[in-house]
């Protein structure tokens, strides 16, 4: 009797140990992954400042020349304002299958990537 009571003990204490180690596992997979994602989405926003800055100088020098071929600088910049205008209609307008699909596509296949190491 006490035979069954010692394995059962053990027992016991390797399905603790078991689930101990289990729920640690689990809490460095979900670090793992936010980690992952954070960072992913970091350097996504990193990039997406400096070609913003970009942007921006490239698009003063086309307002300010497209203003010097009509004479006036304020008109160079009202076109490129305008078309700025559409293009945020048109990112409004697609905004599902343009920003989120993809945002959330990267989050999910990011949590579920299995790494091999």
């Amino acid at each position: 009797m006490e035979k069954i009571a010692t394995n059962f003990e053990m027992l016991l204490e390797k399905a603790q140990d078991y689930t101990k180690s289990s729920i640690e596992l689990f809490k460095l997979n979900a670090i793992d992954k936010t980690a992952d994602i954070t960072a992913s989405l970091t350097f996504r926003l990193a990039f997406g400042l400096i070609v913003a800055m970009f942007s921006l100088f490239i698009n003063i020098g086309i307002s300010l020349y497209i203003g010097k071929l009509l004479g006036e600088t304020y008109l160079g910049f009202l076109i490129v304002s305008g078309f700025y205008l559409v293009l945020a209609i048109l990112l409004f307008v697609f905004r599902k299958q343009l920003i989120k699909v993809p945002i959330t596509n990267m989050v999910i296949r990011k949590l579920l990537e299995t790494k091999i190491r």
